[in-house]
């Protein structure tokens, strides 16, 4: 079954009651409804006038509450909106049931000529930095600079700890792994995320933890959950047995944006081996480097990440700049910084992610 075929479970018909999306201080929550897709996307006020508009995108299994800490440290910095891919989040499925790395790049692209806030400082985490590269390489007019954070691209050699992540793309696989987890409560399961996504663990605050368990078991009410990550995986898969101008690699050699690539020292899913490969194809590509960082450091080194795109900016004109030296000095600076205040992450209910 491949992830463009319908889905299982209809849009129409998997919309139960189920308790209301988190939403932080100061942030919005609204429903985009869009050809073929309906959108949940989360915002923040602007702290004035005339910022530049910023778009993130999450990996799988997450959402945008993923962005939540680095949009409020970005506040003064850019207009910040973080959407829910389709079938993630509070964004219900596609209506085509298309899963596919390129399925949710036409989403994300389908947003941004619908709001035209373009160009957009493009951030991505994991699956959606492949879909960040790919919305950049086939439509540059609509990014300013790209942040992509431990970004799946094709490894030829997958770490053993990213495995789970591929074989949940295998048809029949997510079904038997709901048998053989049935027991497992939502504490478990975030537990077991936690474990693989963050560098330590230890940062998460227990009231962060208590808000990715009540996330989670919200998730698990949805009819569609296993469908959109058995499929949003296998469609990770396809993309890395992609070759010509549909590779993400040679896609990535297209992206006329500055590029901001961070990558964790600790990532289980993402092999830290791949960041050198990256920033020489990335045309125009700097490499901070997080020894101590898991898969998602803008939730584990906020500040520095934050301060990082804040020297991005400053480098090419824009803004105000960040703390000096925050990239140059990333590698020492990464071990205390950070809030440690948000607990989500790829693949929630499973411990793997990609």
């Amino acid at each position: 079954m491949s992830s463009t075929e319908s889905p299982s479970v209809t849009a129409a018909s998997v919309l139960p009651r189920v308790a209301p999306v988190r939403v932080g201080e100061g942030e919005r929550l609204r429903s985009v409804g869009l050809p073929g897709v309906t959108l949940s996307v989360r915002s923040r006020r602007p702290a004035r006038e005339g910022l530049p508009p910023a778009l993130y995108i999450h990996g799988l299994g997450g959402s945008s509450q993923n962005w939540s800490t680095l949009m409020r440290e970005l506040d003064g910095v850019v207009e910040s909106e973080a959407v829910d891919l389709p079938g993630f989040g509070d964004s219900p499925p596609p209506d085509d049931g298309n899963y596919s790395v390129t399925g949710h790049a036409r989403a994300v692209i389908r947003h941004l000529d619908a709001a035209e806030r373009g160009p957009v400082h493009l951030f991505g985490n994991s699956l959606g930095g492949a879909v960040a590269t790919r919305v950049s390489a086939v439509r540059p007019d609509l990014v300013r600079t790209l942040t992509l954070i431990s970004p799946a691209l094709p490894e030829l050699r997958v770490q053993r700890t990213a495995m789970p992540t591929a074989l949940l793309g295998v048809p029949g696989v997510a079904g038997l792994f709901t048998r053989l987890t049935r027991e497992w409560t939502a504490e478990q399961r975030v537990r077991g995320v936690l474990g693989l996504c963050y560098g330590d663990p230890g940062r998460v605050s227990p009231e962060a933890f208590q808000q990715a368990v009540e996330e989670l078991e919200r998730r698990l009410q949805l009819p569609y959950f296993w469908d959109a990550m058995a499929r949003s995986a296998r469609g990770v898969v396809n993309a890395y047995t992609l070759g010509g101008q549909h590779g993400l690699w040679r896609q990535a050699e297209r992206v006329l944006a500055p590029t901001l690539l961070i990558y964790g020292g600790r990532d289980q899913l993402v092999g830290y081996r791949m960041a050198r490969k990256a920033a020489r194809s990335f045309p125009d590509s700097r490499l901070l480097s997080l020894p101590e960082a898991g898969h998602v450091a803008m939730m584990e080194y906020p500040e520095v990440v934050a301060g990082a795109f804040r020297e991005l900016l400053a480098e090419k004109g824009e803004g105000e700049g960040g703390t000096a030296g925050a990239a140059r000095g990333a590698d020492a600076a990464a071990p205390g910084a950070g809030s440690g205040t948000s607990a989500g992450g790829d693949v929630a209910a499973t411990g793997a992610g990609s």
